[in-house]
């Protein structure tokens, strides 16, 4: 066994052990007052993250999706990440951060793979909780077994393959994302995932005629895929907007942008 197959098993483990511990005090504070449980479960999450939490935003193990950004929903069939999926968001950016936030602050366990590229800021900073977050740069050549361990262990994975796989590869963890009920989010193609998303247009803000600095990007994030997302949908999102946050630019009263506006397709 390589030793990032066996650093991906001890890290699963890890999290299939905080997973059990979360629930057993869920059971717990359920069983002292069934009327507080969510603000129970709720208080605990956000005295590890030393975060607030609003009521209502927990994960939960019998949940059938996993929750994403307000900006994101109407996107998403089911208004979020339905357990056993696969996601597909195109070439690496910041857009498959911003899908895998929303469970993350909610407290879910997310593993990460194939980004060496990716730092711990920067996934804060796109709302993911450090604290339960799981980092392997450089899965290696048995990437798949390194996939389907962290996937035992945590609700949400986020990858980038080294390449595209094949069939009898995307069949096998397909089977696995099922099997555990997590979801799998793929920073790449991904051929017969669920849903696709891409970023069809942007436009960056801030930059003039050769002078200023970046202060905003707004996205055109196009979704399609099988079954109840095969109908295309698309949104105008600031991804990010000015103040580092994502949210939807159609909604927001400043839609023309300012001189220095830059648009690329």
């Amino acid at each position: 066994m390589s030793a990032e197959v066996t650093q991906a098993a001890r890290m699963a483990r890890v999290a299939r052990t905080a997973r059990a511990t979360r629930v057993a005090q869920t059971a717990r504070a359920t069983e002292a007052s069934p009327r507080r449980r969510d603000d129970a479960v709720l208080l605990g999450d956000a005295v590890q993250r030393g975060a607030a939490v609003q009521p209502g935003a927990a994960v939960q193990p019998g949940d059938a999706v996993l929750p994403v950004l307000p900006a994101l929903r109407k996107l998403l069939p089911a208004g979020g990440l339905p357990r056993g999926s696969v996601v597909a968001t195109g070439n690496w950016s910041l857009l498959c951060l911003a899908l895998v936030a929303g469970a993350s602050a909610a407290g879910a366990w997310c593993a990460v793979a194939g980004l060496p590229s990716l730092g711990v800021a920067a996934a804060v900073d796109a709302g993911l909780d450090p604290g339960r977050m799981l980092l392997i740069a450089d899965p290696g050549p048995g990437w798949p077994q390194v996939v389907a361990s962290l996937l035992d262990g945590c609700e949400l994975m986020l990858l980038r393959p080294p390449d595209r796989p094949p069939a009898t590869v995307r069949r096998r963890l397909e089977a696995t994302v099922r099997r555990s009920g997590g979801v799998l989010v793929v920073a790449g193609d991904w051929d017969g995932a669920q849903v696709r998303l891409l970023v069809a247009r942007q436009e960056w803000t801030g930059i003039g005629i050769g002078h200023g600095r970046l202060r905003a990007r707004r996205v055109q994030v196009v979704a399609d895929g099988r079954g109840a997302a095969v109908r295309p949908r698309a949104r105008w999102l600031w991804l990010p907007g000015p103040d580092g946050s994502v949210t939807v630019a159609d909604e927001i009263s400043a839609v023309r942008f300012p001189p220095g506006t830059r648009s690329t397709g």
